[in-house]
């Protein structure tokens, strides 16, 4: 989920994204004349230089740390074809899909830490690893698949994974009123950055300064943004005086049948909409497609899933949360199927720029559908992680599945009708849980009336 995958599915796995919450309800049982609640609304500045720049460095932390891991395509696609001959693409896919696998995972950490007032630390050491293991990628040698591996797929991975939640996270500190926009805007720029970092790898390593020094140009851009983000960056709330319970929350979340099937619908989503981003390219220049052409051809399907996210809060307002999601993810399922037909120029920017608006949407509106299960508002932060490392799961298997199924012979309808099942799959799993939702209102209703 994704995002990016991924991506944007990530925004609220920290406990912080629900600190005032959690801290009103604490302050309120233990010292009820306190005049100095953190969770009031007027303490909240909602703007302002401090509040402003903050938000400023989050966005740039988003765009160059996710957003650079959602341009993994280039890289999918050159490292087949050029840099990494003797490796099968589904080795190559390990890769990206470990990178995006710890991106996920690691938020149940960085998340608990920042709760603890580890916030500056994390940036300062998620950042500088960032620009270093990037730096190392330029140093690797043509079929050095385990260099590789270990500094753009674990490396870079938890170095991204230790700053991406608490970039988000931390613009509750600043903001109440206008945060769920706030945070909106901030995941927008994984899908800007994916755009960017898709169109300006293609060019750089694919140009006459090549890999290496393509790499380190990168590597240097991205290390001065990253260094911009950390001077911007405040907290405001002290650390949290007490923190919640994941064992306990673990065992109501597995108890609970309408969060494991939704829990198992993201993770089915994150296998197709990862094939998506990691081999459209490389579907489109082994079909004869203009190189040129080919080398936007992600930067394409993220700009529809930027738009997805954008209109996301639209579309479920209108259709509802539930219809919203069976909908876009059926339609995203019939999307990856149709990549067997991918011949032409009109069929990658069809498939494209559909594919990635209604994935945007699924993507847009997983965090919702987690808070409108979570029983207990205290414990949104953990369910929503716990649900994220659920979800990487489909990331970490799918590209590599899809890619063994493609083989060196490049047979593309396996893939697509793997995937392209796997996520509809999911959807059916969805319609599970809205079963059970209304069972359960019915029982509850019965029960009130039995009351009354």
């Amino acid at each position: 989920m994704s995002s990016s995958p991924v991506s944007d599915e990530t925004v609220h796995v920290s406990q912080s994204a629900t600190r005032p919450a959690k801290i009103t309800t604490v302050q309120n049982a233990r010292c009820k004349n306190r005049h100095d609640d953190q969770s009031d609304t007027s303490d909240f500045p909602e703007g302002g230089i401090t509040a402003w720049s903050t938000a400023l460095g989050a966005f740039l932390i988003q765009f160059c740390g996710f957003g650079y891991s959602s341009a993994y395509g280039v890289y999918q696609a050159f490292y087949t074809q050029t840099y990494l001959t003797n490796s099968t693409p589904s080795a190559i896919a390990w890769i990206g899909a470990v990178n995006v696998f710890l991106i996920l995972s690691l938020g149940l950490v960085s998340g608990r830490l920042l709760d603890r007032g580890a916030f500056y630390h994390l940036m300062i050491i998620g950042c500088l690893l960032q620009s270093i293991f990037l730096f190392m990628l330029s140093l690797t040698k043509p079929n050095g698949y385990y260099q590789i591996f270990l500094t753009q797929g674990i490396g870079s991975g938890v170095a991204t994974g230790l700053t991406h939640i608490p970039a988000i996270a931390i613009v509750s500190h600043h903001f109440q009123r206008r945060r769920s926009f706030m945070m909106g805007l901030i995941v927008s720029g994984v899908s800007l950055g994916a755009i960017f970092h898709s169109i300006m790898l293609d060019n750089l390593i694919n140009g006459r300064l090549g890999f290496a020094n393509g790499v380190r140009a990168s590597a240097g851009l991205t290390s001065c943004l990253l260094f911009i983000a950390c001077l911007l960056m405040r907290t405001r709330l002290p650390p949290q005086p007490m923190a919640v319970s994941y064992t306990r929350v673990l065992q109501d979340s597995l108890t609970d049948p309408a969060y494991v099937c939704a829990c198992i619908w993201i993770s089915t989503f994150n296998v197709g909409f990862f094939f998506e981003t990691f081999y459209l390219q490389l579907d489109s220049t082994l079909h004869g497609l203009r190189r040129e052409f080919s080398f936007y051809s992600l930067a394409i399907l993220q700009s529809g899933s930027f738009l997805g996210r954008l209109t996301v809060g639209v579309v479920s307002a209108y259709a509802g949360i539930p219809n919203t999601v069976i909908g876009c993810s059926l339609m995203s399922s019939a999307i990856i199927f149709a990549m067997i037909c991918l011949r032409s120029v009109a069929s990658v920017v069809l498939i494209g720029i559909s594919y990635g608006y209604f994935a945007g949407v699924c993507i847009g509106i997983i965090a919702p559908l987690i808070s409108h299960l979570t029983p207990e508002m205290s414990d949104i932060g953990v369910r929503m992680g716990i649900s994220f490392a659920v979800s990487s799961l489909g990331s970490l298997v799918g590209a590599p599945i899809c890619g063994a199924l493609l083989s060196s012979n490049y047979i593309w309808w396996k893939p697509a009708v793997f995937a392209g099942s796997i996520v509809a799959c999911g959807s059916i799993m969805f319609t599970c849980m809205q079963v059970i939702l209304k069972i359960r209102q019915k029982a509850a209703r019965v029960s009130k009336e039995a009351d009354a």
